[in-house]
């Protein structure tokens, strides 16, 4: 199918290395609160690229819940796809596509489980609809039909009918420690600006990539 040439020119910023932060969680941390100020809709999803062992790569959307010096922060089924290709081969990058700002932000790096007491923290304070959810459905499992899903998830309601639900086993978090974040900013004849920080012993370094 061949797609129409919009020949579209990306103008709205620059970025320049005076300009960023010292390092790439404060760098993103200003970005995200930019991101939020424009109302561009769910700020915090991210395309997460995972592969086997041998290298067979996939990809999904999920949403950042937390960020600190330690790195970024999402949950989601343990016995999925992504869990099964994570737990073989533990590196993995992220995509924040702020379309609407010309920006995107790539995060590579090493991950690793969150602690069960921070994803029980978590699970805690989601939606009661949605932690039934979790313990409802073996994430990336082939279902003869939707009608599987609803049915285990009205016996779940009746199962925990007046009580907390728990934390489900197969249900955690990962930590995604960077090891390089770029920034990058359309601009004019698709010049853009690509600034990536990169962990060192020293700490981190800065370098512009073509574009």
């Amino acid at each position: 199918m061949p797609l129409a040439d919009l020949r579209k020119e990306y103008s709205l910023s620059g970025l320049a290395e005076k300009d960023l932060a010292r390092d790439p969680f404060r760098q993103f941390e200003k970005w995200f609160q930019e991101a939020e100020a424009a109302k561009v809709p769910e700020p915090n999803a991210m395309t997460l690229a995972t592969a086997t062992r041998d290298g067979r790569p996939s990809a999904r959307t999920v949403l950042l819940k937390g960020l600190d010096g330690r790195g970024f922060v999402f949950f989601s089924n343990l016995e999925s796809r992504k869990g099964r290709e994570l737990e073989s081969n533990p590196q993995a990058t992220l995509v924040f596509p702020w379309i609407a700002l010309e920006r995107q932000v790539i995060v590579e790096g090493t991950v690793s489980k969150v602690a069960r007491e921070e994803c029980a923290a978590y699970f805690a304070s989601r939606p009661r609809a949605s932690q039934l959810a979790a313990w409802g459905s073996a994430q990336s499992s082939i279902l003869p039909g939707r009608a599987v899903l609803e049915e285990t998830f009205k016996a779940l309601e009746k199962k925990y009918a007046g009580q907390e639900v728990p934390l489900p086993p197969q249900w955690g978090g990962w930590r995604l420690a960077p090891e390089t974040v770029e920034f990058w900013q359309g601009r004019r004849s698709r010049l853009h600006d690509r600034l990536r920080y990169r962990r060192g012993k020293d700490g981190w370094t800065v370098e512009r990539l073509a574009p």
